[in-house]
């Protein structure tokens, strides 16, 4: 276990960004994904439309060629992200993590979406029409009556798109984030003899996150369901 007495540091650096990496992306997409179910089955045609093929498409491309196109190729079409420059103590937020928020909330989002959209069918069509007998707008109806209900509905297929994202903040090692996997790349390099204890530490700080997030996923749903 000498990878981890001198890397115990490392090894929790990594995990941070890791953490970083799911927090941000988990919050961008919940946005994101929200605003693309209100264009899904919002009376706007051309949106539902849009919404639809947005999400069939990017849902199904692979997540690392998400990330290629906007480490490789959105630069060449003038989106960069060199502007991002943020330091926190020893942790750097630069371009690379920008582009792999980016991808993995652009990504998330689209399973987001259709967790909501599942809620939202549960919800019984009689409240929709009775929210707008009594003047309110879709706008209303939606952030007032359906979404209320649908988050409630959907907090199983939400928690399994969250912690899918989760375990995809992996990819980001490849386009040069300092997360757990690339940290764990440089130790089976550095300690090849220990890389079965190194695999399974890594892999145990994985479910840790995992277990704790479906701890409070578990509790919020047990409390809204008595709510």
């Amino acid at each position: 276990m000498d990878f981890l007495t001198s890397g115990y540091d490392a090894y929790l650096e990594s995990f941070f960004y890791t953490l970083m990496l799911f927090l941000v992306s988990g919050v961008l997409s919940l946005v994101l994904g929200t605003v693309l179910v209100a264009c899904r089955v919002g009376p706007v045609a051309v949106l539902r439309v849009v919404g639809g093929w947005y999400v069939t498409i990017v849902r199904s491309t692979p997540l690392v060629v998400v990330f290629a196109l906007f480490q490789f190729a959105a630069p060449m079409l003038g989106i960069r992200f060199g502007w991002v420059q943020v330091h926190i103590g020893t942790f750097d937020f630069t371009s690379f993590f920008a582009v792999a928020v980016v991808s993995l909330t652009l990504y998330t989002s689209t399973f987001v979406c259709e967790a909501l959209r599942s809620g939202i069918n549960s919800v019984p069509l009689g409240q929709a029409e009775a929210a707008r007998a009594i003047g309110l707008t879709f706008g209303g109806t939606m952030s007032q009556v359906i979404l209320p209900q649908a988050f409630r509905a959907s907090v199983p297929p939400l928690a399994s798109a969250l912690i899918a994202l989760i375990k995809n903040t992996s990819v980001a090692y490849i386009f040069g984030v300092g997360e757990a996997v690339a940290q764990m790349r440089i130790m089976t390099n550095n300690y090849a003899s220990e890389r079965p204890a190194i695999f399974l530490t890594y892999a145990a700080g994985y479910i840790v996150i995992v277990f704790v997030f479906s701890f409070f996923a578990n509790r919020l749903e047990k409390h809204w369901r008595t709510a």
